[in-house]
């Protein structure tokens, strides 16, 4: 079944003439593999060699027409699903279903990453990728401080994320474009930064009085953005309290979401924010959470020791002024480090 999957986009995708392997070719490629690996490891690595000499020559016939490898690879995998299909086919079948995905996916998958994504978008995924994967599986998961609330790992989880919620909603307001109108523009913005949000649509209700009411909604869209951003941060660090707010959070949400539908009624034009930054975020400004995460955990963990619970949402109120979400994870560090109760 893969193999005809395979076959049968392969030839649809590419003329007679420069096609190596069509529907027949991946079916029998398909019993070939399944038919090999039941008879053994040498079996199915000789049918192996074949089925790659026999691309290769393929290749070799054709790359002054069609340079590209997508075939070749696609008639191994299938060998190699087939066999896989011997041990374990609902898996086989699940990432035959995904090949045939991406193969069918050709002219989509150029756009993304040729016209869609910028090369500094793609500078700032690679950060995000090393940030999440490189940098975060070295930091010690145990707390380093006197107080017991300070997690390496926690604080740039946080970071993290902020920087991912970061690249979605640039990604996403660069992709609604004027077609979605202020609404959309305003909610994803706030993800980037509601702060520079608000100041846009600041600008142009400055400029004309008239755009005063769409552009409040919008900005309070951009803030409903960074309520959902302190809740994913306030969930990432502790889960009950995050359930301990999930009254107070849903209270506020509505309250934001019904001011910012009466202000965006259809007919107040199609206001949109300035455009888009070319960075997806700003790693300074990632970095500048992750210290004030840790300066605030420490900060609050002596005041709670001094002068208890009070002592520490007042410095969380303070510094939440500056930073909501490093104030929100802070205080969410406490609680579950037992400094704070919910």
């Amino acid at each position: 079944g893969v193999g005809l999957l395979f076959g049968v986009i392969r030839e649809r995708r590419h003329d007679p003439g420069t096609a190596k392997a069509g529907t027949r070719t991946h079916a029998l490629v398909g019993i070939l593999g399944y038919v090999a690996a039941s008879l053994g490891n040498t079996a199915f690595i000789a049918a192996l060699l074949i089925v790659g000499a026999l691309a290769t020559a393929g290749y070799l016939k054709t790359a002054n027409k069609d340079p590209g490898l997508t075939g070749e690879v696609a008639l191994v995998v299938n060998l190699s699903l087939a066999a896989l299909a011997l041990h374990h086919a609902p898996l086989a079948g699940s990432l035959g279903v995904l090949c045939a995905i991406l193969l069918e996916a050709k002219q989509s998958l150029h756009r993304v990453s040729r016209d869609l994504i910028s090369e500094q978008e793609l500078q700032d995924a690679l950060m995000l990728a090393a940030a999440a994967l490189v940098v975060m599986p070295l930091l010690p998961s145990e707390p380093v401080d006197p107080w017991g609330v300070l997690r390496l790992t926690t604080v740039w989880r946080i970071v993290v994320l902020v920087m991912a919620v970061g690249m979605f909603g640039h990604i996403a307001l660069r992709a609604a474009g004027p077609r979605w109108g202020l609404m959309i523009a305003g909610f994803f913005s706030g993800f980037a930064s509601s702060t520079a949000a608000v100041a846009s649509f600041g600008r142009h209700a400055r400029h004309d009085a008239t755009l005063s009411v769409p552009a409040a909604g919008a900005a309070l869209l951009a803030n409903l953005a960074s309520l959902f951003l302190l809740a994913a941060v306030i969930g990432a660090v502790s889960q009950p309290l995050l359930r301990a707010m999930t009254v107070p959070l849903l209270a506020a949400s509505v309250a934001l979401a019904v001011a910012a539908l009466l202000c965006l009624r259809p007919g107040r034009g199609k206001l949109m924010p300035d455009r888009p930054e070319a960075h997806a975020f700003r790693l300074s400004h990632a970095l500048i959470i992750a210290v004030v995460i840790a300066a605030v955990s420490l900060i609050s963990a002596w005041l709670g020791e001094v002068a208890g619970g009070g002592g520490v949402l007042a410095a969380a109120a303070l510094v939440a002024l500056v930073e909501v979400q490093a104030a929100g994870a802070s205080v969410a560090q406490l609680a579950r480090a037992g400094g704070l109760n919910a």
